[in-house]
Order: C-alpha cells, then sequence, then structure tokens
C-alpha cells in the first residue's frame, strides 16, 4: 500500500500562511486521490480536503474553504496544503491519506494508508 510521510508544520502567528507536503514514494503515487485530515486534543477528527488522482477535482471542508488550497504535482509525487490566513482553530495534527478513490466524492469513507503526522500550531 502506498506509504505517505507529511511534513512543513510548525508554530505560525494568526494570518501567516503555511505550505504541507505530504510524500509518497512510488510509481503509484498518481493512482490515488489523497485527503488531509486533521485533529486536535478533544476534539473529532476533521476531514480537511482531497484531491482527485489526476488533480483536476478537489473539495474542501466548510471551515477552511477560501483559506486552504490543495494541489499535486504527481512527478513529484507530493501532494500540498497550502493554508491561509491561519487561525487559532486551524491548530492540529495534520494527517495525509490515501484514498481508494480516484475522484474525492464520498472520500473521507475510502481511507487506505495514512501518514504519521505533523503538528501545526498557531498561536500569537
Amino acid at each position: 500500500q502506498l506509504r505517505l510521510v507529511e511534513s512543513g508544520g510548525g508554530l505560525m502567528q494568526p494570518g501567516e500562511s503555511l505550505t504541507l507536503s505530504c510524500a509518497g514514494p512510488g510509481s503509484t503515487f498518481g493512482d490515488y486521490a489523497i485527503g488531509w485530515f486533521r485533529q486536535a486534543p478533544g476534539k473529532e477528527r476533521e476531514g480537511v480536503s482531497c484531491i482527485s488522482s489526476s488533480g483536476d477535482t478537489t473539495n474542501y471542508a466548510d471551515s477552511v474553504k477560501g483559506r486552504f488550497t490543495i494541489s499535486r504535482v504527481n512527478v513529484k509525487n507530493t501532494v500540498y496544503l497550502q493554508m491561509n490566513n491561519l487561525k487559532p482553530e486551524d491548530t492540529a495534527v495534520y494527517y495525509c491519506a490515501a484514498i481508494n478513490v480516484y475522484s474525492c466524492r464520498g472520500w473521507t469513507g475510502y481511507v487506505g494508508s495514512w501518514g504519521r503526522g505533523t503538528q501545526v500550531t498557531v498561536s500569537s
């Protein structure tokens, strides 16, 4: 199964921007839709965003819509999550996951492999 590694987390101030990366070495990376989840202590896991295998379709949680952008460069075996105008409520561990469908429709129900997560903290 596809292995994924997240990177790019850190401590940010409100209003700043940060880009997370999800790397998936291997020739099959382009066969998977990729999703981002996040989870903060005391809160339920939230599906943040998904991008289809080809990158032609995306979706976003209402909580991040208009601020976050997901993209992928399959020749680099990497998916990105650009996070703009960060808010304290964005603080969480962010995980990427391989999705066992090509598109993102109903993607949270088709999660395959996971990365280990990267911490994003937004605080003044």
